[in-house]
C-alpha cells in the first residue's frame, strides 16, 4: 500500500501511514510502538507529593502521589511495590498513582525510605 504523509506548516515527517495508522512526530513510531512516553521523566522539583482525596470519588478515600520523577515503566513498577505495601488497591493515571484508602504517613515513610524527597501535600 502507498503511504501518506501530511506536512504540518513545513515540518515535514510521517504522521499518518495507511500500513500502520498515526505515528509519533517526535521518533516517528507507529502510536502503538511509540518509546518517547516510556523514556521521558517527566519536568518538576523532583518532590513526591503525596495527599488524600475523597472529591468526584462517591465518597471513597483514595492517596495520590505525584511528581514522582521516574519514567513511565520505573513508576508502573513503583506503584505496584506501594499497592504491595499498602495491602490495597490502585492505578496509575496520567503519571499520578492512586492507591485506595488512606494511607498518607505509610506512602510518605516508604517513599523516603526509597530515597525520594516525599512531603504530605493539601489538608
Amino acid at each position: 500500500m502507498a503511504k501518506k504523509t501530511t506536512s504540518l506548516s513545513g515540518l515535514g515527517g510521517l504522521v499518518f501511514s495507511t500500513d500502520t495508522g498515526r505515528h509519533c512526530p517526535d521518533c516517528s513510531q507507529p502510536l502503538d510502538a511509540c518509546i518517547c512516553k516510556q523514556l521521558l521523566i517527566p519536568a518538576g522539583d523532583g518532590i513526591a507529593r503525596v495527599r488524600r482525596e475523597s472529591k468526584g470519588r462517591g465518597g471513597k478515600t483514595v492517596t495520590t502521589i505525584s511528581g514522582v520523577p521516574l519514567a513511565e515503566a520505573e513508576l508502573k513498577e513503583l506503584a505496584s511495590a506501594l499497592k504491595r505495601r499498602c495491602g490495597t488497591g490502585g492505578a496509575l493515571k496520567e503519571g499520578v498513582i492512586e492507591i485506595q484508602g488512606d494511607h498518607v504517613q505509610l506512602l510518605i515513610d516508604e517513599l523516603i525510605k526509597r530515597g525520594f524527597k516525599a512531603k504530605k501535600s493539601g489538608g
